[in-house]
């Protein structure tokens, strides 16, 4: 099923998320690995700490796996909407370039 996602950042930890998303720690990760890696690149910053994506999944609860082995540390106040098809209605900086331009101004 595909969920068009809505979460909000910590933004103390970000340096730590962003570690983890670069250094293999979560690419390493099965089944799902990858697919937060690429979630993570898609991401757009659309309001304070906020950010939205895509995200294909099939847990009976929508991004089950996800939350309770690495989201859950890094995001929280998740809202998910099952969606048909991937649209282009996500507007904002990317969340991998804001990561990487907030950790060099730190």
């Amino acid at each position: 099923m595909l969920y068009k996602v809505k979460a909000k950042f910590h933004k103390d930890l970000l340096l730590e998320f962003f570690t983890k998303l670069n250094d293999g720690t979560i690419e390493r990760q099965k089944p799902d690995g990858l697919e937060m890696i690429a979630s993570m690149k898609e991401a757009k910053v659309t309001a304070e700490n906020t950010i939205e994506w895509y995200e294909q999944c099939f847990c009976e609860t929508p991004l089950k796996h996800e939350r309770e082995t690495v989201f859950d540390t890094y995001l929280y106040d998740f809202q998910t909407i099952l969606v048909d098809e991937i649209s282009e209605d996500i507007e904002g900086e990317s969340f991998w370039d804001y990561m990487q331009r907030y950790l060099n101004n730190a």
